[in-house]
């Protein structure tokens, strides 16, 4: 007998009276005085629930069916049938039941019923995944990863695994965290013997400097998978660690990796749209009414794009002072994003001072060939460039930087042989995930979050 998931059931049309299996944990189960249990079972498969009907003359009910309880791994065996309820359409007359793992102490079960807080989730992150809220976020974050593949794999770009332990930092910065090079007995008549693993290391910060050599071979490349920020911050913003999609493409220009962002947005709004309809259609009901207006903006409304000379400019009309030359604070952000524009915005040309020393000088010596895109009450999303290749020129921000122009041989030889101008972006996938569900803190679209000071696995 084939197996079949709730969403089956629900979206692909299975025949009624057709007798089927399902596994599942049990949501919820109410036991009536006539002798017949209503068990809601869900799969993980979508957001519904299948009710299961048992009654009373099934050889186990006695002995087991009506003790289990929320949380119980169960496979059931019966009957689909059209119910008589108006808010389901589906029931499944029981035939048999089989359990395999009960909740111990079911009154202490952290993911009881009720409704419970992103707050209180988060302390149970091993769990939350069973909330129907927590499981439709998983099936969308999934969704999205898929239709970033499915993008890149029609542009022709190659993935390109990244070093994750690395002994340079991209952002020429201090807030990487440190791998210690522990020590070891190496095996041998004098166990005193030590030697270390390797040199002093660190986690990345971004993939993007490796990711280039390859871009110089392949042209079109992209590398996705954790990178790590030490920085003492601890807001609904910022993890500590955190997913990013990096792109990295020869022959491109500032304006190509524009358009090439705006299209990428574009793309995975629609394949979510239309391959999570679902779980959107849950989480439009019960937890965000806009979120559908969310993703249609990334399809429809034109992105403003504008010079940061002309933002300031733009700051100071509208009273909110600021320089040339200083970074826009998050209250000025979030005003001119989502209170001004109120749509997705594109700040291109920002000064160097401001900006990671492998960006491209413009030509005044004055600003970098930069750009970020910022979401409506999400902020910073993707930042890019276009990559310093002039050697010379790469040399001297090295000395601005104060960075060892020697631990970035390989790099400057990337230049010395056959350089072209190129350009590259990444994407914070915890915070177009953010976005799209229209999520408050970045905790809550991480499944195992590491903020400071603060996680658990």
């Amino acid at each position: 007998m084939k197996n079949f998931s709730i969403k089956e059931i629900f979206y692909n049309k299975i025949k009624i009276e057709k007798e089927i299996k399902i596994y599942g944990w049990i949501r919820s189960k109410r036991d009536s005085k006539s002798g017949i249990s209503f068990i809601d079972i869900f799969d993980g498969s979508c957001s519904n629930t299948l009710q299961v009907i048992a009654k009373s003359n099934l050889k186990n009910y006695k002995n087991e069916i009506i003790k289990l309880t929320s949380g119980c791994s169960v496979y059931v065996i019966g009957i689909l049938i059209y119910s008589r309820r108006k808010e389901q359409k589906y029931e499944l007359l029981l035939k048999k039941l089989k359990v395999f793992g009960i909740v111990n102490n079911p009154e202490k079960y952290p993911i009881s019923l009720k409704k419970h807080t992103f707050e209180y989730l988060r302390k149970f992150a091993h769990l939350r995944p069973r909330t129907k809220l927590f499981s439709s976020i998983s099936r969308i974050r999934n969704s999205l990863l898929n239709g970033i593949n499915s993008f890149l794999k029609k542009e022709k770009f190659l993935w390109v695994p990244t070093p994750i332990i690395t002994r340079i930092n991209t952002e020429g910065s201090g807030s990487m965290f440190n791998v210690s090079p522990y020590d070891f007995y190496q095996k041998s008549k004098f166990l005193n013997k030590r030697k270390k693993i390797f040199e002093d290391s660190f986690l990345t910060v971004s993939g993007q400097l490796t990711l280039e050599t390859y871009a110089s071979a392949l042209s079109k490349v992209y590398t996705f998978g954790p990178v790590f920020r030490a920085e003492d911050s601890n807001t609904k913003r910022h993890l500590s660690e955190f997913w990013m999609l990096e792109i990295e493409a020869y022959f491109f220009d500032l304006e190509n990796i524009i358009l090439l962002s705006k299209n990428i947005l574009k793309y995975v709004s629609e394949y979510i749209l239309k391959r999570s309809f679902y779980d959107i259609e849950f989480l439009e009901k019960n937890f965000n009414k806009n979120i559908i207006i969310n993703l249609n903006n990334l399809i429809e409304l034109n992105f403003v794009e504008l010079e940061y000379k002309d933002i300031i400019v733009l700051l100071n009309k509208l009273g909110k002072k600021i320089s040339f030359g200083e970074d826009i604070s998050l209250e000025k952000e979030k005003y001119i994003v989502n209170k001004y524009f109120r749509k997705p915005l594109i700040i291109k040309n920002f000064p160097k001072e401001l900006k990671a020393f492998y960006m491209r000088n413009n030509l005044d010596n004055i600003t970098v060939s930069s750009m970020d895109i910022f979401l409506p009450n999400i902020g910073e999303v993707i930042g890019g460039s276009q990559r310093e290749e002039r050697l010379n020129v790469l040399d001297n921000k090295f000395k601005e930087f104060n960075l060892n122009k020697k631990q970035y041989w390989w790099y400057r030889d990337l230049r010395k042989y056959g350089t072209s101008f190129h350009s590259g972006f990444g994407i914070g996938f915890e915070r177009l995930l953010c976005y799209i569900i229209g999520l408050e803190n970045i905790r809550d679209a991480s499944p195992f979050p590491k903020t400071l000071n603060k996680f658990n696995y």
